[in-house]
């Protein structure tokens, strides 16, 4: 399943790597995509949604809902 968030403060590649790291220590096998430009984080796991959202916002970045 292909999980779509709206994540705000990423300014650059260090920025995509936290927030790639969060959701790899929820799922280590899920699948990200990060377009920072458009602020959108794709992740393809079958974990909840809610699991990813709360891991990205504890590396200091917000996740719109």
């Amino acid at each position: 399943m292909i999980q779509t968030f709206t994540v705000t403060g990423m300014t650059c590649g260090h920025c995509e790597k936290a927030v790639t790291r969060a959701v790899k220590q929820i799922d280590p096998q899920a699948e990200v995509t990060i377009d920072r430009t458009a602020n959108l984080v794709q992740v393809q796991s079958a974990q909840p949604r809610e699991q990813f959202a709360q891991a990205i916002a504890e590396e200091g970045y917000a996740v719109a809902a």
